[in-house]
């Protein structure tokens, strides 16, 4: 069997799916410094790195493998990506131009020793592939660092296709 390829797009609205599974977004977040959250060229929305931020004030802190498990750093990539799709819907204006995420980057704050990236990341691939289906697929990077932000113990990175003519989109 062929593993899929991940080229597929989310047909039907993603307001309406996020509605579908119960999930409700929390407010966008605000930089920390001098940038924006979003960006967008062409058909890709490119977003800042999230973090596991609820009501403006870090909900998970801390370092995996020191002080925080892999469940831990799970619920805070979830939260992160809740973040990112808050600020994709702020910048669009509509969850709906979403098409599909492409490209997902989880940076962890970790020990020397910590191993388990993979199931931390997955905390905000599974919460995508909750949302986009698994046929639209995304490719993803994980890796540990130092240290992160305001004490963080990861930032999730993401970019997404967006549909660049939203008024051609069937309702």
């Amino acid at each position: 069997m062929q593993a899929p390829t991940g080229n597929k797009t989310l047909t039907g609205g993603l307001n309406l799916r996020l509605d579908k599974l119960g999930i409700v977004l929390p407010a966008p977040p605000t930089p920390l410094g001098t940038y924006v959250e979003s960006s967008d060229t062409g058909d890709l929305l490119f977003l800042s790195g999230m973090l596991p931020v609820v009501n403006r004030k870090l909900s998970i802190s801390g370092r995996l493998g020191e002080n925080l498990s892999v469940k831990e750093g799970q619920e805070a990539a979830r939260i992160a990506s809740l973040n990112a799709l808050a600020a994709a819907k702020q910048h669009l204006g509509t969850l709906d131009r979403l098409k599909k995420l492409v490209k997902l980057t989880v940076l962890m704050a970790t020990t020397e020793q910590f191993v388990d990236h993979a199931p931390v990341a997955d905390g905000a691939s599974n919460l995508f592939v909750q949302v986009f289906g698994p046929e639209a697929g995304h490719v993803r990077l994980v890796y540990g660092v130092q240290s992160l932000p305001v004490g963080a113990p990861l930032i999730v990175d993401t970019v997404f296709e967006i549909d660049v003519n939203p008024q051609s989109t069937p309702q």
